[in-house]
């Protein structure tokens, strides 16, 4: 096993419960530049979510051009989106953008008869929405039985209102292959005859 150090600055320090810690945007930038670019998309959203200053790991990843793992830590810091709610939705996001599927709109508010709802993401246009369905959407709020029902009564009045809806799961993140059929087929559905839903990358 190879160490790799480099100096650890003082505003990079801070105290938790009295003891010293590396900064939320030093611990970010250290973990990333170990992880693959999957994880760091994760850990990078998280960060964000948690109040990281995105423009101090911007800055930070410049410095460190040609070292191992800094890839993977500039790509999470250009999809980094704090309005990714958990790890799923952050490889949702990250899967999107490599099958080169327009983006989405992320936590979408729509209103149906029953108020206002917010979709994971969403292609309002299109009226195409892609809802991440992790365990804790179901069991860690309310009773797991008055959930399914809130849930199965908006989606059904979304699609009363011409709403496609796509739910995948964990599994559904590692079949690229279905995964890409299935988005595409929905928003070629609701796109009709229009633009391709495949975003145009110009070379160079």
């Amino acid at each position: 096993m190879i160490a790799h150090t480099r100096p650890l600055g003082s505003r990079e320090l801070c105290f938790v419960d009295g003891l010293p810690c590396t900064s939320l945007e030093r611990t970010v930038v250290d973990c990333s530049l170990m992880f693959t670019v999957q994880q760091a998309v994760i850990l990078v959203d998280h960060a964000a979510r948690m109040g990281a200053d995105l423009g101090l790991l911007r800055s930070q990843c410049s410095d460190l051009i040609g070292r191992n793992g800094v890839v993977a830590l500039r790509r999470a810091l250009e999809l980094a989106d704090p309005r990714s709610e958990s790890a799923g939705e952050s490889l949702t996001r990250e899967l999107l953008h490599r099958l080169r599927i327009t983006p989405p709109e992320l936590q979408y508010q729509v209103r149906s008869p029953f108020g206002e709802h917010r979709l994971d993401f969403a292609w309002p246009e299109r009226r195409v929405a892609l809802e991440f369905d992790g365990k804790t959407k179901y069991f860690d709020y309310r009773p797991t039985g008055d959930v399914l029902f809130a849930e199965r009564r908006r989606e059904k009045a979304l699609m009363e209102q011409g709403w496609t809806f796509l739910r995948i799961e964990w599994k559904d993140l590692f079949n690229e292959v279905e995964f890409k059929y299935r988005v595409l087929a929905a928003l070629n559905l609701g796109a009709g005859a229009g633009a391709s839903p495949l975003r145009r990358f110009r070379a160079g």
